[in-house]
């Protein structure tokens, strides 16, 4: 089981990214623009620095729904390797067998 504090830090981060998200691709889309002046450009940019680093896309760190562990993390499912044998081993994940060769 991963520390609780880190998982309340990326569930935290991930409320950001939420909050953040429209305001973000606004000055990021000015920003990007070559047809914008070039003061403009640099103020969306300034103004795209002042916003918390947290409210990034980049910040948030995958973690397993069950246990929180941030490491062997697979995409598809949610969970890291433990969580995801478990589960299969106990025929709990549909299509998901024991390799047996």
């Amino acid at each position: 089981m991963a520390k609780q504090s880190q998982i309340n830090r990326n569930k935290k981060r991930e409320k950001l990214v939420a909050q953040y998200a429209t305001k973000r691709a606004e000055l990021k889309k000015i920003a990007d623009d070559m047809k914008v002046p070039a003061e403009d450009r640099f103020a969306a940019r300034l103004k795209l620095a002042k916003l918390p680093r947290n409210s990034s896309k980049v910040r948030i760190h995958h973690r397993c729904e069950l246990s929180g562990r941030s490491k062997a993390y697979y995409r598809k499912v949610k969970l890291s390797r433990i969580a995801l044998r478990s589960l299969s081993n106990f025929g709990q994940i549909p299509g998901m067998t024991k390799a047996s060769w």
